[in-house]
């Protein structure tokens, strides 16, 4: 497949191509009208009349292609703004979707962090432990040092019953899984 760059110049050589034709046909017709009126052999005026229909046939067919190629060109841009379209319909529906579904697990985490009667602070320390984040990172998110986080953390599990970070992503995730497909 042509690269962009060899497109490109491909496009131009062909411009070019097409301008030397039709100056070379221009040229020729000049050419076959003085030779006319100075009364030059027919031989000499047949061979200028080839060259002249050779170069404007030429310019034609690469006119054609070109024009072809422009054609093909509009339809697949076309094509692929409706597909960019679609797609983008698609990512917003998915968003749309995710967000309402997030919002849903973030409430049913709120949930279960108030029946474990966790504090404010440590509701947040739950979320930052749910995303991933280390006791240092909450640390320095929280402005606090990492022992304290370290602590509100054993509090969380305490409360919750639970034996460290991994009991309590499972807590949350243990029954998500992805839909089954038809094939198993």
């Amino acid at each position: 497949m042509l690269q962009t760059n060899d497109l490109f110049f491909e496009g131009r050589f062909r411009l070019f191509l097409l301008a030397a034709f039709v100056f070379i046909g221009l040229l020729a017709a000049i050419d076959i009208f003085a030779d006319i009126q100075e009364g030059t052999d027919l031989l000499h005026i047949s061979i200028e009349i080839f060259v002249f229909v050779i170069s404007i046939f030429s310019a034609a067919t690469i006119t054609f292609r070109l024009l072809a190629e422009a054609r093909k060109s509009r339809e697949l841009i076309g094509k692929m703004t409706l597909e960019l379209k679609r797609n983008q319909d698609q990512a917003s529906e998915w968003k749309n979707e995710a967000e309402v579904l997030l919002q849903g697990l973030g409430a049913s985490i709120n949930n279960q962090f108030e029946r474990w009667r966790l504090t404010p602070s440590e509701k947040e320390i739950g979320l930052f432990l749910l995303k991933g984040l280390s006791h240092k990172e909450v640390a320095n998110i929280r402005e606090v040092s990492e022992a304290t986080a370290r602590q509100q953390a054993r509090s969380i599990y305490k409360k919750a019953g639970l034996s460290g970070r991994h009991d309590l992503a499972a807590f949350f995730l243990e029954e998500l899984a992805l839909p089954q497909s038809d094939k198993y």
